[in-house]
Formats: structure tokens, C-alpha cells, sequence
């Protein structure tokens, strides 16, 4: 019996060790696939070691690791060339159904002069107008300065919607009133200048009566500047009359400045304190803003977006590789010499040659065209042009200082490129009126 016993543990044993060994294979094989039941034995244990299973939650978060911002450089405003202020013109006005124009019953002539003696009657008791709404505002301020504030006192009108307005050109214009004139001018400062407006009109009987158009535009937002205008507007002689169109507008005073009154009766020599005493008025015209965007280029994407200034027009035209148009092109090459014509007709057909043979996708990248200055110097002499590179560089100058012709680093082997920032059609134009001549 112990030696059937004995036996039967043997086979027993020998059986859990095949067992064992084919677990150990199974793992060495290198297949993921985890059991569906757990295992005892060294196998398991070894299996367990070298697979991590991951939860739902660490599964969304390495898969969605953030990686680098893909962007393109194909912007939508390259593709689109801008018009040219004649073929702006020209569409708009071959446009056969043009909405009827709107009219609020408030700016019809019987509603206007009472809101014109409603204005009047709040500027006499201290307050200052501050008008809002949807449209433009200019037409009917200006009407109110001509027909009513000029036969009570003197008239400034502030455009604050032109991007080269400063506060300095709104106190010359103040001070440029003949009776002011009179007076010892002691200091050129902005400060100094409110200050002896402030008290002048403060001893004065006479009334000053300041039309500020886009009191919230950009050149007016600074804080200087509209301290500046506070200072003026707490005066009880000096009434202000303004608009605002940006819906932030309520923003660039504080309630202090805003909720102020005017104090009845100013000492010069005393300090004078600074506020608007707004009284808010809905001046809904829905009249459109052709005048304020006469500063904007209304033809470009790129244009349209930036406020429309006009002390950018210079940058935007050197940005912009499309920008000069025809009559700009020919007022400019009507004022040079002859080689000067000669050097930009040289430039412009190399430069219709080379987009003639590109294709018509990257015809808005005209730097891709242009000229390199030893070449272009080089033809300009075997031409008889320019001999030397002081006569080129005399000749390139009044092209350069209207962005008739801009320059820039070649993209490979170095040098500098010129080309005529003009589409093909517009360059083609100019060019054959130069042969015709």
C-alpha cells in the first residue's frame, strides 16, 4: 500500500510540474492576451510583471495628449485681391436693386427741432449730450452745431473717428478762436492749454460748444485724453456734444465721471474739477457710416478689419502686395524723369513676364516676381539708364518713398528683391499708357 501510495504522489507531482511548464511557455510566447481566470504558480506571477492595463479614464487622456497647432499660411484674405478704388465704385454703383433707405420718424423735420430745442434746453442746465444708437450720427450733430449751437457761441468739430486725430489738435483748433488768440500763450503743454481754456471761458460770457464725433474712437481712448476733455466739460460755458458707436463705450469713464454736474459759477484761479455730466440719448439713424469709413479700405479683407486708419495706409500698402492701384501709379510716374519711367517700365514687363509663366494661385505673392538688384542694375546700364549704382539708387528713391515699387530679401542666396506691389491687369495698364506716351 505505501508503495502504490508513494506512486501515485509521484504521478501526481509530476503532472502539476507539466502544468506548470506549459503556463511558462504560454507567457514566453509574447502573446497579449491576458487569462480570462487567474492562475496560480510562477507563471502568473511573471505575467502579471509585464502587462499594465489601463483604465477608460488613463485610455482618453494618452490618446488625446495635446500636440503641436497645426496652422496654415493660406489665409483667405490672399486669395481674394483687393479692388482698386474705381472697381470699388463701379460694383457698387451697378447694383440694380438698392434697399430702400430708412428713415426714423425722430429725424424727420417736424421730430428734429424738437430734439434740437430738447438738446438746447439740457446744455443750459448743465449737462453734456452723449448720442448712441445704430447708424451714423455726423449728418444730424452737424445739422444741430450749424443750425443752432453757431448763433449761441462758438463751434469746434472733433472727428475723432480720423486715426492721426490727438488731443494737441483739439486745443490749437480751441485756442485758434480770435478771442482767445489775444491772449499770452505762456506754455505749449496739453495741460496748460486745457487749463487756460478752462479758465478763459470760466471768466468769459461767451459759450463754447464742442461737436465730438466718436468720442470712443482710438485716437480719443487714451486716458490723458479724456482727462483732458473732462477738464472741459466740467466748465459750465462748454458744452459738449458727442457720439459713441462701440459697444464698450461706457467703459472709459467711471461713474464719478460720468454722474458729475457742472458747478454753477468758476473762479479762474480756483481748482477745477473734471467730469462729463452725460445725459444719454438713443440717436438711432440707421444712416450708413460712408464718411467714418472714408479712412478705411473698404476694397481689402485685410483693410476692413483694422479700423480703417489712415496713418496705416503706409504699412498696409507695403503688407499688402496688391495695394497701389492705377491712378495712384500714374499721378506718381507723371511727377519723375524720363529714366525714371524708363527704369519702371523695365521692372514691370520682366515682372509680367514671370507671372505670365507661374501658375495663377500664387499670383498674390508678387515678391515671388520680382527683380534682383544686380540684375535690374545691370539692365538699367547695358540700357543706358543708370551707369552707376548712386544713379539707380537716386532713380529707385521717389518709387520707394510712394511704395511704388518695394524691395525685400531674396528667399535664397541673399540679395535684395524690387517688385511693383500692382496686380497683373492694373500693371499691364500702366505699362501701355507709358508706351503710349
Amino acid at each position: 500500500m505505501r508503495r502504490n501510495g508513494e506512486v501515485a504522489f509521484q504521478e501526481s507531482e509530476n503532472s502539476s510540474e507539466e502544468d506548470v511548464e506549459e503556463v511558462t511557455d504560454e507567457s514566453d510566447s509574447g502573446d497579449d492576451v491576458a487569462p480570462s481566470s487567474p492562475q496560480k504558480g510562477k507563471g502568473r506571477a511573471k505575467e502579471d510583471s509585464s502587462i499594465i492595463v489601463q483604465t477608460a479614464f488613463d485610455a482618453y487622456f494618452t490618446y488625446n495628449k495635446p500636440g503641436r497647432v497645426q496652422t496654415s499660411s493660406n489665409v483667405f484674405s490672399q486669395l481674394v485681391l483687393p479692388l482698386s478704388a474705381e472697381e470699388y465704385r463701379d460694383a457698387i454703383d451697378s447694383t440694380l436693386k438698392k434697399p430702400r433707405t430708412l428713415q426714423p420718424s425722430l429725424l424727420k423735420e417736424g421730430h428734429r427741432g424738437y430734439l434740437f430745442s430738447r438738446f438746447t434746453c439740457e446744455l443750459e442746465e448743465g449737462f453734456n449730450i452723449l448720442c448712441y444708437g445704430l447708424g451714423s450720427k455726423r449728418r444730424v450733430l452737424n445739422q444741430f452745431a450749424t443750425d443752432v449751437c453757431s448763433k449761441r457761441g462758438h463751434v469746434v468739430v472733433v472727428n475723432g473717428f480720423q486715426p492721426d486725430l490727438n488731443v494737441k489738435d483739439v486745443l490749437n483748433s480751441v485756442e485758434s478762436i480770435p478771442d482767445i488768440q489775444d491772449l499770452e500763450l505762456s506754455s505749449t503743454n496739453i495741460d496748460r492749454q486745457a487749463r487756460r481754456i478752462h479758465d478763459f471761458f470760466a471768466s468769459h460770457k461767451t459759450h463754447l460748444y464742442l461737436i465730438i464725433h466718436n468720442i470712443d474712437g482710438a485716437p480719443l481712448r487714451a486716458t490723458k485724453t479724456q482727462s483732458i476733455l473732462a477738464l472741459l466739460g466740467q466748465n459750465p460755458r462748454i458744452h459738449i456734444i458727442a457720439s459713441v458707436d462701440h459697444i464698450n463705450a461706457p467703459l472709459l469713464w467711471s461713474s464719478s465721471e460720468t454722474s458729475s454736474r457742472k458747478p454753477g459759477e468758476i473762479a479762474p484761479c480756483s481748482i477745477p474739477s473734471r467730469g462729463f455730466s452725460w445725459l444719454w440719448h438713443d440717436l438711432t439713424t440707421l444712416a450708413p457710416y460712408d464718411f467714418e469709413l472714408a479712412f478705411a479700405d473698404r476694397s481689402s479683407l485685410s483693410g476692413a478689419h483694422t479700423g480703417g486708419a489712415r496713418k496705416k495706409t503706409d504699412t498696409l500698402a507695403a503688407q499688402n502686395a496688391t495695394a497701389m492701384s492705377e491712378t495712384a501709379a500714374s499721378h506718381i510716374l507723371a511727377s519723375v524723369t524720363q529714366k525714371a519711367k524708363k527704369l519702371f517700365a523695365l521692372l514691370g514687363k520682366r515682372q509680367l513676364q514671370a507671372i505670365e509663366g507661374a501658375d495663377d494661385g500664387s499670383a498674390g505673392n508678387l515678391q515671388q516676381f520680382g527683380m534682383g538688384y544686380d540684375v535690374l542694375f545691370a539692365s538699367a546700364r547695358d540700357g543706358f539708364i543708370a551707369t552707376n549704382e548712386t544713379a539707380l539708387r537716386a532713380l529707385l528713391g521717389e518709387f520707394r518713398d510712394h511704395n511704388l515699387i518695394l524691395s525685400g530679401p531674396a528667399a535664397s542666396g541673399g540679395g535684395e528683391l524690387l517688385w511693383i506691389p500692382m496686380r497683373k491687369e492694373r500693371l499691364a495698364n500702366v505699362l501701355r499708357s507709358l508706351d503710349a506716351q
